[in-house]
């Protein structure tokens, strides 16, 4: 049996055979800096490097390992590219200066696997081969709210993060969405016809049906502070006749409508209009939080505004912040009410959906039936998980692991990903119930496109292989809910069909124009007589009338989908717990994080041939407590990690990325490849020595780098290429915008830079020693005096 190229390298080492080599180099340059400053470089010259180079090929092809070691061109032994190397060293189309990492290493005696992988990533081909370019069924990349970095959230930017997040997500004119969402609440259909019924006695009646009818006292301009009021009066009213009628069920929940105070709960100030809140006992004075949120609403007096996307947008911006609030929301109902248009709303992790619109002076049954459905329903109903429970003043949840059912404690909310339309990461510390040592464990919850591959199942490989410096496996499965695996499609929308809806933006778009040339829906209490539809007391008797649907037309016919994306919950658990880098107690604790980080991605690929293709700043782990035998540093989130060299992509309809910490190759749409990720780290580093001001994760925004969440990907491609391309710009932007606690890792960044960006460029092929160049910068750097004495605070 072949041996493996470790093995080679183990049974044939170096030894002593590269001595004569560095004998020479200490007897010619012992005076020159460096091979890798700057300084250097110049003092031996493009002829000297050159020399040196050739001396040195020469010295490896007579090792003994040169003879074993395969070609990595499949073509013979090492030996053979070894000399052909010699010809292109001496051409004049080889940079010279791309051999300085070999010799650096040579010279410091750096270990045998880092000597050979160097040598490798010279020799793969006589000619650089191209960079890879985009293909055509590559996965796309989207981006959401939820991979904003330190953003301030303004509304200039943000609003068209959520659009973008959103894009063909939102739905509107679902057929069945009544029933679907309503129908199942016990006696709710029955109830509400006996509560509409009274609502239409006595002289003076609440409604009225027929021409000129509909609600009394419907404020006519459909004024905010007056349809609120009007509200409430009609919801309390709907109440009292409920209980007239027999039925008593527990009122869950009260509306709630203070369209001048701010919540809190979000990163920026927000205000809701209407909704309804958890508390019973609420009023006018109370102040309330996003997390007591259940059903929020938007107001409009507009009632054209139904037909605009600023009027969804708001709402969605509700939604969001209460499914950020609220760690176990799976979904979340609203509804929007512009002059006398109501439309009902479901939001979820593929986007949202909406009913047709109703006018609920025409159709007041179904007004009455919606109030008191978001009145009864109950948790599940409302989207929260049923499978999280709440027992003595404790949470917890069951899973089935090796046939035996576990009691998980849930301590606290890690991390809760703020967005709509994503994969929604929620993760827990927790710990077995009965474990009297409570050694913790970490719950991950996520929505993920079911032709992903399963990250359990990544994480479970890579542990039983023996990575290290990657959360380690203890338990995944599919979360099941009403005795189905739980998936948006069919059910949390419990199989509403979406193809036979309309795509909202785009609908938006095509009557924009035409709005001014159409009359506007009457608001008023004296409807128009010739649209007004007339029902007589006897409709009560008949179904529920049916939605009307403005338009029938397939978002999808003309996108060539031929079934809908969905999303699948499934939950990871994990045995390594700890705190983003960025929190470090000292630069040089963070440098120590970031370079076991890469070690993590490093023993990952070498180990699995997964490659991780997530690096961001929250991704990357570290420990600092004395009792936690989590790794020291660890990389978490495979939940985009793909194979190497697969065939094709995975067929998912978009992966998400963070913007600010992506490769510029990756913006420009290349095929992934672990070189992306080592660039990644880079930007990480960049990102926390700009916006982090001290230990333990104090930030700070700004504003030339908060563009980075919103710029196009191809233009943020040239930014970020016109940050690193030039040595004495890329220092000036650091002295100006690293915060005065980041300030000593100025030399390193640089250096670092010089290592990812060879000659201020993009990488022109894969080079495994790419990852111990980047540990040796970070090594250096934790050792300069300047960084590791702590003045701060």
């Amino acid at each position: 049996m072949a041996l493996s190229k470790s093995e080679i390298i183990k049974s044939k080492p170096i030894g002593g055979g590269l001595n004569d080599f560095r004998d020479s180099y200490n007897a010619t340059w012992t005076d020159i800096p460096e091979l890798s400053d700057a300084v250097g470089h110049m003092y031996i010259g493009d002829e000297g490097l050159k020399n040196l180079v050739l001396d040195l090929v020469l010295a490896l092809q007579n090792l003994p390992a040169a003879r074993l070691l395969p070609s990595p061109n499949g073509r013979g032994i090492l030996l053979g590219d070894l000399s052909r190397f010699i010809s292109l060293v001496v051409s004049n189309d080889f940079n010279i200066k791309s051999v300085i990492p070999l010799l650096n290493k040579v010279v410091d005696k750096a270990p045998d696997a880092d000597i050979w992988d160097a040598v490798y990533g010279l020799v793969t081909e006589s000619t650089p081969p191209p960079r890879p370019l985009p293909y055509p069924n590559q996965t796309p990349i989207s981006f959401n709210t939820g991979s904003l970095a330190n953003t301030s959230e303004y509304r200039k930017h943000f609003d068209g993060a959520l659009k973008d997040e959103l894009d063909s997500s939102l739905h509107i004119d679902i057929p069945n969405f009544f029933d679907t969402f309503f129908g199942e609440l016990t006696n709710l259909e029955s109830v509400a016809r006996g509560v509409f019924k009274k609502c239409q006695e006595d002289k003076n009646p609440l409604y009225k049906e027929g021409e000129g009818g509909g609600w009394r006292d419907w404020p006519e301009d459909a004024q905010e502070e007056k349809v609120l009021k009007w509200f409430k009066e009609r919801i309390d009213m709907f109440l009292e006749f409920a209980k007239e009628c027999g039925s008593t069920p527990e009122v869950r929940r009260r509306p709630l409508g203070q369209p001048t105070q701010h919540l809190s709960g979000s990163t920026t100030r927000r205000k809701l209009d209407v909704g309804f809140a958890n508390d019973t006992k609420i009023n006018e004075s109370s102040r309330y939080d996003w997390s007591q949120i259940l059903v929020p609403g938007e107001l409009k007096s507009n009632p054209n505004a139904d037909r605009r996307n600023d009027t969804w947008l708001d709402l969605a911006r509700y939604a969001r912040h209460v499914l950020t609030a609220q760690d176990t929301r799976r979904f979340v109902l609203g509804f929007t009410l512009c002059g006398s248009i109501m439309r009902l709303w479901e939001f979820d992790r593929l986007g949202g959906i909406a009913s047709p619109p109703f006018d609920i002076n025409k159709e007041g049954l179904r007004l009455v039936y919606a109030i008191l459905g978001y009145l009864w329903m109950n948790e599940e109903q409302l989207g929260f998980d049923p499978t999280i429970f709440e027992l003595d003043g404790k949470r917890y949840m069951e899973i089935t692991r090796n046939g035996r059912t576990e009691r998980l404690v849930l301590v606290e909310l890690m991390k809760r990903h703020s967005s709509v339309a994503s994969r929604a990461t929620t993760c827990w510390k927790a710990y077995r119930d009965g474990d009297k040592s409570k050694t913790i464990l970490v719950i991950k919850d996520s929505w993920q496109y079911p032709e992903r591959g399963e990250e359990g199942v990544l994480l479970r490989d890579a542990t039983e292989k023996g990575v290290v410096n990657v959360a380690r496996y203890y338990h995944h499965e599919t979360v099941r809910v009403g005795g189905k695996d739980d998936d948006i499609n069919g059910n949390v929308r419990k199989g509403l069909d979406v193809m036979k809806a309309t795509d909202a933006f785009r609908h938006a778009l095509a009557t924009s124009n035409a709005e001014n040339t159409m009359p506007p829906p009457s608001t008023s209490g004296s409807r128009s007589r010739s649209t007004a539809r007339k029902r007589s007391s006897s409709s009560l008797n008949t179904p529920l009338p049916p939605n009307k649907r403005s338009c029938s037309t397939s978002p999808h016919a003309d996108k060539g989908r031929s079934e809908l994306p969905n999303r699948i919950h499934r939950r990871v658990i994990l045995c390594d717990y700890g705190k983003h880098i960025y929190k470090a107690s000292s630069r040089a604790a963070m440098l120590v994080a970031l370079e076991g980080n890469i070690t993590g991605h490093e023993s990952l690929r070498d180990l699995t041939s997964i490659i991780q293709s997530d690096v961001s700043i929250g991704n990357l782990m570290m420990n600092e407590e004395e009792d936690n035998p989590s790794w020291q540093s660890f990389l978490i989130d495979l939940d985009l990690a793909i194979k190497e060299n697969r065939e094709k992509p995975s067929g998912a309809p978009s992966k998400t990325g963070t913007r600010a910490f992506m490769a510029i190759g990756a913006l420009y749409g290349e095929e992934h490849s672990f070189m992306h990720d080592l660039e990644s780290f880079f930007w990480v580093l960049f990102w926390i020595c700009i916006h982090y001001t001290g230990p333990n994760g104090e930030c700070r925004v700004v504003p030339e780098f908060e563009a980075w969440n919103y710029e196009p990907t191809t233009r943020l491609a040239k930014l970020k290429s016109g940050t690193v391309v030039h040595e004495g710009d890329f220092i000036k932007t650091a002295e100006e915008n690293f915060t005065l606690y980041y300030r000593p890792l100025i030399p390193w960044v640089n250096r670092l830079r010089k290592v990812v960006f060879p000659d201020g460029g993009r990488w022109k092929r894969e080079e495994n020693g790419l990852y111990s160049q980047m540990k040796a910068v970070l090594e250096k750097a934790k050792e300069d005096p300047q960084v590791s004495i702590e003045l701060y605070g």
